[in-house]
């Protein structure tokens, strides 16, 4: 199996050296397999969680939220709790971007206001 070296995987993820540490220190992803010198080694399945993670993130979810959707996934749960959570989450979402986009529409009269 072809492993990848932290620096590798965090270029390959696009995140840091240091949000790996923290993404593996708060129970997000891993554990991380580590070689007999004691050095994190990550799989392809570690990118794909990275990737999910990031993508959670980047849609404003915090790490609790993250925190609670990895322990659904991992857990011997039903589908329907992992919908609910996203369901929520993504309701939760629609409502931020129609705030944003509110905010947007009051800015564009202002530019055209002073323009």
């Amino acid at each position: 199996m072809t492993t990848l070296t932290p620096a590798a995987a965090a270029d390959r993820t696009g995140v840091s050296i240091d949000t790996l540490r923290y993404y593996e220190r708060e129970g997000l992803i891993g554990p991380i397999q580590r070689s007999t010198g004691g050095r994190r080694e990550y799989t392809e399945g570690d990118v794909f969680w990275i990737g999910l993670v990031t993508c959670f993130r980047e849609a404003g979810l915090g790490i609790a939220d993250l925190r609670e959707f990895v322990a659904l996934l991992r857990a011997e749960r039903p589908p329907q709790d992992r919908v609910a959570f996203l369901r929520e989450r993504r309701a939760a979402l629609e409502q931020r971007a129609a705030a944003l986009c509110r905010a947007m529409e009051v800015l564009d009269e202002k530019i055209a206001h002073y323009s």
